[in-house]
């Protein structure tokens, strides 16, 4: 893709980095001059020391062949500046940061995607990693849905039966869905079967309606949670 990144900030940084290593067409636009060249030495990628608030340097950017736009920068004022020139010049997908959240309703009036307050979820994600340390990572679906990975330890019930076995036995709640396996001796992901066996040492991506509570992950045999 061609993607035009606004700021190199605490979030565009390392935004950048995965856009770049992913292969893309990236143009950063930065107003900060030591940024701008400190991008610039670093990534493989056209940085434009200028205002993105501007059509000119979006323009300059090259939005009329840009596949995405990705505004990053601290102030949600400018965030927005950058979003409406953007829809202006029909770039096809316009995403943002929003730090405050009473600027959400502005933002989708625009008919933008939003992440919103990145700090916030940084910081839930800190405080889950000392909460919940068995969980390995996770993605909240709604007010309680999750899915999380976990690694199934040799005291796990659920380790050596096959799926069908642990639903059986009722060990496996209908509620939660084990959809994807990851193993060492395979090079890539395993999409569980009824007969498929669960490991010790599996990384299970599993999906629970009901989140990640201890009885769930005492099912694979973590009991750290409790502790916690």
């Amino acid at each position: 893709m061609y993607i035009i990144i606004v700021g190199a900030g605490d979030i565009g940084s390392p935004l950048i980095d995965i856009a770049t290593r992913s292969g893309n067409e990236v143009v950063v636009i930065e107003r900060d001059t030591q940024k701008a060249d400190e991008i610039a030495s670093d990534y493989d990628c056209m940085v434009l020391n200028a205002d993105a608030t501007t059509k000119e340097t979006l323009e300059d950017a090259g939005a009329d062949r840009a596949d995405a736009i990705i505004s990053t920068t601290d102030q949600d004022a400018t965030n927005v500046m950058v979003c409406l020139l953007a829809k202006e010049l029909e770039i096809p997908a316009i995403t943002s940061v929003v730090h405050n959240a009473e600027h959400m309703n502005l933002f989708r009036q625009i008919g933008v995607n939003t992440i919103e307050n990145p700090q916030q979820l940084i910081a839930g994600h800190l405080y889950r990693a000392v909460a919940r340390p068995a969980i390995v990572d996770y993605m909240r679906i709604g007010e309680e849905a999750e899915v999380f990975e976990i690694t199934v330890t040799e005291d796990a019930p659920i380790a050596g039966k096959t799926l069908n076995e642990a639903g059986e036995e009722g060990l496996l709640p209908d509620d939660v869905l084990i959809v994807a396996i990851g193993r060492e001796t395979e090079d890539k992901p395993l999409t569980p079967r009824g007969n498929t066996h669960i490991k010790v040492n599996d990384l299970l991506t599993v999906y629970s309606a009901n989140g990640a509570d201890p009885e769930l992950t005492d099912l694979f045999g973590h009991h750290e949670d409790r502790a916690i």
